[in-house]
This record gives C-alpha cells, structure tokens and sequence, in this order.
C-alpha cells in the first residue's frame, strides 16, 4: 500500500476509534436516573442517584474535553508529519538505531504525560475533591509522578532497550523471543508486585490480631486456603474509594485490603469480599487471565513483526526512511481495532469470572454480606446502577451492580 493511502487508514482509524468511544459513553451517560430499585431501597436515596448522574456528566464533559484535545493534537502530528519530523531531527544528533529509538520514544512519552499533567491534576484536585473522593495533597501527587518516571525510565526503558536490540538483530524472528521475555516479566510483576513496586507508593502493614483476622484466618482454613499475607494498604492517603486486590502465586499468594474498605464495611462484609477474592483463586481465575494476556501479547507481536520492517509506514508518518519507531507508533494505531476487539472478548472473561467469584462467595460462605458489601461499595463510590448495556459490553471488565445482586440475592 503506498504512504499516503497507509496515512490515511491511520488518520482514519484514529477518528473512528475518537467518534466511537464518544459515542457510546454519551449513550452511557445520557441513560436516565433510575427510580430506586428495591433491593438499595435501604441504601440509597434519590438525592444520592441525582448526585451520581451529576458525578458521571461531570466526569463526560471532562473526558470529552481532554480526549479531543489529544485527539486533535495527535491526528495533527499525523496529518503533518511531525511524527516524521521528529525523527530526522533526532537523526541528525544521533546515529545509533538503537539509542535514536529510545530517546524518541523517552521524548514522546514525556512530552505526553507533561500535557496531560494539567488535566489530571485538575481532575484530582477540583472534580474528585468536590465530590469527596479526593484525600491527596499535591506533594503525595509530584511524589508519584516522580515515583513512575523512574520506574518507567528503568523498567519500561529496559525492556524497550530489550525489544529494540531483538529486532535489530533478529528482524522479525524477534517477536517469539521477545515473547518469551514479556510472558516471563507478566510472571514477575505478578509475584513481587506487592513486595517491590507497591511499597514505593502505599504503606503496607499486616492486619491487626481481632476479629476481623480471626474470622478471615477461620473461613481461609474452612476452603482449603494457605493465607498467610493479609495486608492493609493505607489508600486513604489518596482517596476515599475503596477496594481490595489478589496477587502472586503459590506460597507467595497475598490480600491486600484498602483501610477504606475496613472503614466502610462490617467484618462480616469484609470476609464475603476476601471469600469472593479467593473464588478467583480456587476457580483458577488469576492463571487463565494471565495466561489469555499472554496469548494477547503474543498475537500483537506476531502482528508487528509483519510491519516492522515496513519503509512505507515510517513514510506514511512524515520520515524519509524506515525507521522502527516510526513504524511502532503507526502499527499502534493500526491495530487499535483488533486490540479492542481482544479488549471486549478479555472483558467479558472477566465478566464471567465475577459472577463465577460471587458465586463462590455465597456457596461457602454467605451471599447476603457480599450484597450489602457490593451496595455500599456502589452508594459510596456513585457508581451508575443504570449504565447502557453496549457501553457495559463494551467496557465493562465487572458485571453491573444490579446484575450481580440478582444472582446473589436470587
């Protein structure tokens, strides 16, 4: 295909995926407010569900502003070549393939995240902040800014450096090795997530002796469950919204719980969320998502192995001659379709696995705890119990609020 019909298909593609997106969370928000169903009735009240709608326009409007802000500025950069532009540039100071590729991509992804600094500190600081939800202060925010560039520069920057090295040496043989690599590190991260990259941003400390403990050490023994890490993460440093996560494998299985979900919720709730937590564990949830992750990485290797080498992409976005980042960032574009289409299959996986979990849940230990648990988590978070079914099928990796008290209270 020659350069200028390649240009268009991206710039194409590009305002297809913009216009679609858009679309479909304007269906979302525009659904109205829902009278109160019967199974919230206790938790809810009309003024909370005018307070969600308002939370959720608030929130449409803010990304529809900044979503075409990149939009445009990306399709611009496109359109006139400046990706291309950048790359002689940088090829007049830098001769190296390999040096010239990080240092574009280092140039690209900082002067991104810079743009985008305004707008989510805004959004941190005056959206969350007036809805309640925010409990940062700006240093905390600086801090992890710092915090992920170094990581990013580290981390990110070596395995770019890696995949770099591979196709420069193994031309397009380099996507089953660098395969291996990434599969390896997914493995890695899975493992010492909590141990090593968590603790450089949250205090980790282990669940105090007490009822709670007792209760979660009683039902983990009840289901066969070797639990030995169940840690309490202080998230209330930077919101009031709650959670809880599983990570690792093994001996090296942990809980981690946010202290705002300690606060919100009864023990008893909390053992229903953990007993949920381990209904991802016994069913073998967290191994098939890796492992289709795997499979996902995989295949988008295997595609860009084909365009990798391809002078007529790097030509297409504005440069005088093949040049591999050039071609990585237009193979990006290109193959937004199919990872959106791996997005929805991965999403309703996941989807599945939720009710799956809760199903666990309530066979070993109680529904009517994880529903409570599940309401309140909502009421406080104003969440939208009435979201566009495509938009939920589209989007969603969890099953809708009402959905899953169906089948936990059915």
């Amino acid at each position: 295909m020659e350069p200028i019909w390649i240009k268009y298909l991206i710039l194409g593609i590009l305002g297809f995926g913009f216009f679609f997106e858009k679309t479909i969370s304007y269906l979302n928000v525009k659904r109205p407010v829902p009278s109160i169903p019967k199974s919230l009735e206790e938790y809810v009240s009309s003024k909370k569900l005018n307070e969600s709608k308002a939370y959720q326009w608030v929130n449409f409007r803010f990304g529809f502003l900044t979503s075409t802000i990149a939009f445009l500025v990306t399709f611009a950069f496109i359109y006139f070549g400046f990706f291309g532009w950048l790359d002689t540039l940088l090829g007049g100071m830098v001769s190296h393939p390999i040096l010239l590729s990080i240092l574009y991509f280092g140039i690209v992804f900082i002067g991104s995240d810079l743009l985008s600094i305004p707008f989510d500190y805004y959004h941190t600081f005056v959206i969350e902040e007036n809805f309640g939800f925010n409990k940062s202060t700006s240093k905390t925010y600086f801090l992890d800014k710092l915090k992920a560039y170094i990581i990013s520069i580290i981390v990110g920057g070596g395995l770019l450096a890696v995949l770099l090295w591979l196709i420069h040496q193994m031309g397009k043989d380099f996507w089953w090795q660098f395969w291996m690599i990434s599969a390896a590190f997914m493995v890695f991260v899975n493992l010492f997530y909590t141990a090593w990259i968590l603790p450089l941003f949250n205090n980790l400390t282990p669940l105090e002796n007490g009822d709670l403990k007792y209760m979660i050490v009683n039902y983990a023994k009840k289901v066969d469950f070797p639990l030995n890490n169940i840690l309490v993460m202080d998230g209330s440093k930077r919101s009031s919204k709650a959670n809880a996560f599983f990570s690792g494998f093994g001996k090296r299985k942990k809980v981690v719980l946010y202290d705002t979900l300690i606060e919100q919720h009864t023990p008893d709730e909390l053992v229903a969320v953990l007993a949920h937590e381990i209904g991802h564990y016994k069913k073998r949830h967290i191994v098939s998502g890796m492992f289709a992750s795997v499979i996902q990485v995989g295949v988008l290797l295997f595609i860009l192995a084909q365009f990798i080498h391809s002078e007529n992409m790097s030509l297409a976005l504005g440069g005088n001659q093949m040049a591999i980042h050039l071609n990585i960032i237009g193979f990006t574009i290109l193959f937004s379709p199919i990872s959106s289409i791996l997005g929805i299959a991965m999403n309703m996986l996941s989807r599945k696995n939720e009710f799956e979990a809760d199903a666990f849940a309530k066979e070993t230990y109680d529904g009517k705890p994880l529903a409570e648990a599940l309401k309140t988590l909502s009421v406080n978070t104003l969440s939208n119990i009435n979201p566009h079914p495509f938009y939920v099928f589209v989007n969603y990796s969890h099953p809708p609020l009402l959905q899953r008290l169906k089948r936990l209270e059915s």
